[in-house]
């Protein structure tokens, strides 16, 4: 049976569907918004896809005579179920913070445009070729299971003395000689010698599929089936240190999530050393923090990494006339997951 992909949401949005959205949009300052242009800074948050294996096994309703007519002891005796974590991806990326919105005031005339996501999250300052967000966040994969086998396929094979016997023990040992007559057709067929032989190479390899499909679904009625199917079940989480959001328990997938070794950044410093004064109606960017993201299971550490993120950052800005300026002016861009400034240049 194939397993469902499940999602859930911690604060926001599932992340696959808020990120397929995004697009960039080009804002330019112009008399009718009086040459203001607004944006948002983002915040961090983590899509994190745990792939979990769960592993079956099924008890065979005759294992109690296996070794008797199935020639084994190698067998499934109860049902069972157990599952793991194989796997964990995590991949941040930004969700507007309505905490942190801004104005970039410009003077009347002036031709400056900024780029952002649909969500209004700030990308650019005078350049338009930056990449959609969305795009560098990778989908979901898709895991197919094959269909999980039948214990009770047994039943398509057997006879009329099975279905009247009364005992189990008697049923197992007319299995046993269906067993034997099937492995007997199946030699025969491989060394020429049945009494009806296929025509062509590729009925006999239907024949012998056929007979191989009937002698498992009788073995499995002695020792059982066991079969392993994969899912994958993604959840966003976004830490907020300041309202003392930096853990969560998700019991779907008895994993815990946590943020530590917090770490604040100090403004910029001048030559002099002193911190830098934040400029008049400056455009306000992000200087992120850092945090280390563990994931872990009761038992199991099985993921511990260190990122930069917009929450444990702080605020401060570039003045509007650098991309003003009429005869260098300037371009900016931003990353799109913590608001962080990246590049700064003259427009070319």
């Amino acid at each position: 049976m194939l397993f469902r992909i499940l999602s859930f949401i911690l604060i926001c949005l599932l992340s696959s569907t808020n990120l397929a959205a995004q697009q960039t949009k080009i804002l330019n300052a112009e008399k009718h918004n009086e040459y203001g242009l607004v944006y948002t800074l983002p915040k961090t948050a983590f899509r994190i896809d745990i792939t979990i294996v769960r592993e079956t096994q099924v008890a065979g309703p005759f294992y109690k005579y296996a070794k008797i007519f199935g020639g084994t002891t190698d067998v499934i005796s109860k049902n069972s179920k157990r599952e793991w974590v194989e796997g964990v991806t995590v991949t941040p990326f930004g969700v507007p913070d309505s905490d942190n919105r801004y104005l970039m005031q410009l003077k009347t005339g002036a031709t400056a445009f900024i780029a952002v996501a649909d969500d209004n999250m700030l990308l650019a300052i005078n350049k338009e070729d930056v990449e959609n967000p969305s795009l560098s966040i990778p989908k979901v994969a898709d895991i197919h299971n094959n269909p999980a086998p039948d214990i009770n396929n047994y039943l398509k094979y057997v006879n009329e003395d099975f279905i009247s016997a009364i005992s189990d023990y008697k049923k197992a040992q007319l299995m046993a000689e269906e067993l034997q007559e099937i492995r007997e057709a199946k030699l025969s067929l491989t060394r020429g010698t049945a009494e009806t032989m296929p025509t062509d190479g590729r009925q006999l390899e239907i024949m012998l599929n056929s007979l191989e499909d009937q002698e498992t679904s009788l073995l499995n009625a002695f020792r059982g089936i066991r079969y392993v199917e994969k899912e994958i079940r993604s959840f966003t989480f976004i830490p907020d240190p300041e309202n003392d959001v930096t853990s969560a328990y998700y019991p779907d997938v008895k994993v815990k999530v946590e943020i530590t070794e917090i770490q604040t950044p100090e403004l910029p410093v001048d030559t002099k050393g002193e911190e830098k004064k934040l400029p008049k109606d400056a455009v306000i960017y992000r200087i992120p923090g850092t945090v280390k993201l563990n994931i872990s299971t009761d038992s199991q550490q099985l993921f511990s990494n260190i990122f930069e993120i917009a929450q444990t950052g702080i605020n401060f800005g570039l003045s509007p006339s650098l991309f003003s300026d009429k005869k260098e002016p300037s371009f900016a861009t931003f990353n799109p997951t913590n608001g962080a400034l990246q590049e700064l240049g003259v427009v070319k």
